[in-house]
């Protein structure tokens, strides 16, 4: 059996990296563990320092639950250095080397909108990305 992987981004502005990449990916708000009605009551049953805020962090899931949860933590230091594990968000569709392209554009500018920039532009096979706080990701076609 394989083992399920959930993907944490640190951050400055979990609600700003929330945001992101519910838009980019589809994503919604996990819902709290049970037996706990909110993420607050769950938050508040650890006991944190009171600097601690429930809004310093965010959980994402895919609603079909098929791909990974995401973890998104404030965390005090900047982002120093390139991510050394990166998402590839894949457009999907079928057709000609053309049509896939212009599925990607569209998809690149519909981040860009949402907030993310264009790092790069490669061959007419991918896009080269940044989330909000300069997370890399890049845009291609669905495989297959």
């Amino acid at each position: 059996m394989a083992a399920h992987i959930d993907l944490t981004f640190d951050c400055a502005n979990a609600r700003l990296l929330a945001d992101f990449w519910k838009t980019a990916l589809g994503y919604i708000d996990e819902p709290p563990p049970a037996p706990f009605r909110t993420r607050e009551e769950w938050f508040a049953s650890f006991g944190l320092p009171e600097d601690d805020s429930v809004d310093d962090a965010a959980w994402l899931c895919d609603p079909d639950g098929v791909g990974p949860r995401l973890s998104i933590l404030k965390v005090p230091e900047p982002k120093t250095a390139k991510n050394r594990l990166h998402i590839d968000v894949r457009v999907p569709g079928h057709g000609s080397a053309d049509e896939r392209w212009a599925r990607i554009e569209a998809e690149v500018e519909r981040l860009v909108r949402a907030g993310g920039s264009v790092l790069g532009t490669f061959d007419r096979h991918h896009v080269m990305m940044a989330d909000p706080e300069g997370n890399e990701f890049c845009v291609a076609a669905a495989s297959g």
